[in-house]
């Protein structure tokens, strides 16, 4: 906010001033060596020289996230990052980002759909919860009303399969999040808020760029010490983000002095409360509830947590009790400060990047951040295992490297031309005295930075997920709620600067881990013989996991919105007249859409032109 000033005095006449000797700025010298590096890395990659390019881009990457500087600390290096993964993405998003840019699955928010419906009271279903009230023990004021109700009879029987997940899912985290709130002195039953927000998923992601089983916003979240960097979101930490709800729900109700009023602050921000109440004189839920002055998802917010919270504690009532939960996750901590990639630790004990990627739900990547310490959680009992075969990874390569059991028919040929290496590079880091490999045996693999296999790249969902601008928000705050650059929504939704006046809505595409680029080349092409009005958004490899299902909506829906942007990854024998004809376009357009290209390779990422 800014504030007015008192005028200046009138500045009486002086000898003219020195000029300033030349200040460094480092940030400025970084950039400019980064800027360098990844202009070379442009050259090269137009003219053909592939391998060189990609050396390019890892020595900006290397150069800009291995400074001491810290990349989230100025403006100006976070847009040189935002540049550097847009315009490598852009080029090739097959490797070239060093496999630091594999991303998380996200989850759709269960709060987002519940919040849409409305469901009517049950008179039956209202006098059985009413009477369980009377016998139910819980720190938490419980209450019915029609409302209360209409969600008890929504989660026992459509909502049902969503409830009963979340209930399950509560199994990991119960005792952690009812020991954390004891000690932060909140009432224990508020763990069924997240039950509702999130249905204890980490990774869930609503449609306003809430994240985590507590669903913060990014703002809200680092002012409880959640940090957030383009490695780790602590939002999405089930320990750290719990200790923060804690502390800022006893916030609101040191604010409001009422539990319904700091739950319904939590899920609206403490400003929209705090006019209700002003505005209307009732510090009361249920009368800003009768007065319609709260936002509708927080007047159904709070009926949402307390139907939640009869059912949870009244299980055998709502038949509950055969439902399996979910045990805690046993794992063994290591402290580590150097960067490693999960698929590599994977190797390292027999276990797979999905398993490590669920003990791990605050890393956004496939690996763990390039700079500070870290505290990397493994299936239990594999830590010894882990430290012992880490040791043989030099620290600078263990982004790289990988261990690989040999299976039969392994031969040194096939697996340097699986890893981008070379048989001698295999034999000399192995020691190996003879070419014939032995079965079971677990080799080093020796893969050069920025020589991953295609199939470790990432990408973005192919539907859109559109949404509504809210007052206060900018290009910059909507990218860091979402996990994307700020870079990519304003190329998908025709934007300039860091303004979002005037725009109602955004569409966008939440971040996914890779699938078969060839599903999305099929449903692409097939909506377009179909004629769908469906705007085209395949980005290169689409979901084929439900987290794509993340509250999605065809851009047709809102016909006043820019099209999406289009991808598609060039494959061996097609040529700019195949995939002109493909997408219905010219290749005068293609060729203009992707800086006037010329020559065409395999692996390539083109931008289709929108149609017109």
């Amino acid at each position: 906010m800014q504030t007015e000033q008192t005028p200046a005095p009138a500045a009486t006449p002086q000898e003219p001033a020195l000029p300033e000797p030349n200040v460094p700025d480092a940030i400025a010298d970084l950039i400019a060596s980064v800027e360098k590096e990844y202009q070379a890395g442009l050259v090269n990659y137009q003219a053909g020289k592939t391998e060189e390019a990609k050396q390019n881009f890892d020595n900006a990457f290397n150069a800009l996230l291995g400074s001491s500087l810290d990349v989230r600390s100025d403006k100006r290096l976070e847009d040189e990052f935002d540049h550097l993964v847009e315009g490598v993405n852009h080029l090739d998003l097959g490797g070239l980002t060093s496999g630091a840019e594999a991303q998380q699955k996200s989850e759709p928010a269960p709060i987002d759909e519940t919040n849409e419906i409305a469901p009517s009271a049950d008179p039956n279903v209202k006098a059985k919860a009413q009477a369980e009230i009377k016998s139910t023990r819980s720190d938490l004021p419980l209450m019915m009303t029609d409302q209360v109700a209409g969600y008890i009879s929504y989660f026992s029987n459509r909502g049902r399969g969503t409830f009963e997940r979340a209930f399950a899912r509560s199994g990991r985290y119960h005792d952690m999040i009812v020991s954390t709130f004891k000690e932060e002195g909140v009432p224990q039953d508020l763990i069924y808020l997240a039950q509702a927000e999130s249905g204890f998923h980490p990774l869930a992601v609503s449609r306003a760029g809430a994240r985590g089983i507590w669903q913060f916003m990014a703002a809200r979240g680092r002012g409880y010490g959640l940090s957030h960097n383009p490695w780790v979101d602590d939002r999405q930490d089930p320990e750290k983000s719990t200790r923060a709800a804690a502390r800022h729900l006893k916030d609101l109700y040191k604010q409001f002095g009422d539990w319904y009023l700091a739950m319904a602050a939590y899920n609206s921000g403490p400003g929209t409360v705090q006019a209700a109440v002003k505005r209307t004189g009732y510090a009361d839920f249920w009368e800003l509830y009768r007065r319609n002055v709260l936002p509708k998802e927080t007047r159904n917010y709070v009926p949402i947590i307390l139907a939640v919270t009869i059912m949870a504690k009244n299980p055998s009532q709502y038949g509950l009790d055969e439902v399996a939960m979910d045990h805690p996750a046993a794992y063994d901590a290591v402290s580590i400060n150097y960067p490693v990639d999960l698929r590599l630790v994977a190797e390292c004990i027999n276990s797979t990047p999905d398993a490590l990627q669920d003990l791990n739900p605050s890393l956004l990547r496939l690996t763990t951040p390039r700079d500070g310490k870290f505290e990397l959680h493994l299936p239990a009992g594999t830590k010894d295992q882990y430290e012992a075969a880490i040791t043989s990874i030099p620290p600078d390569m263990r982004l790289w490297w990988r261990y690989h059991t040999v299976h039969s028919g392994d031969t040194l040929a096939s697996l340097a031309h699986t890893y981008h290496t070379t048989p001698k590079a295999i034999v000399a880091t192995n020691h190996l005295e003879a070419s014939a490999l032995e079965a079971d045996a677990k080799l080093i693999i020796p893969v050069a930075p920025g020589k991953h296999p295609v199939s470790d790249s990432a990408t973005y969902a192919r539907r859109i997920t559109r949404y509504k601008v809210h007052k206060g928000d900018s290009v910059e705050s909507v990218a860091e709620n979402f996990g994307i650059s700020a870079q990519m929504l304003r190329r998908w939704n025709g934007l300039h600067g860091d303004s979002l006046r005037g725009r109602k809505v955004l569409a966008l595409h939440l971040p996914i881990s890779p699938s078969a680029h060839d599903a999305e080349v099929a449903t692409a092409h097939s909506k377009s013989k179909r004629g769908s009005k469906t705007t085209q958004t395949a980005v290169v490899k689409p979901p084929a996991t439900k987290s794509a299902q993340i509250e999605h909506e065809e851009s047709a829906e809102v016909e006043s919105e820019p099209p999406a942007v289009v991808h598609h990854k060039v494959r061996t024998g097609e040529t700019l007249y195949s995939i002109a004809t493909y997408y219905k376009t010219t290749v005068a357009a293609l060729k203009h859409e992707n800086r006037n290209l010329a020559v065409l390779r395999p692996g390539m990422i083109l931008t289709i032109p929108s149609a017109r």
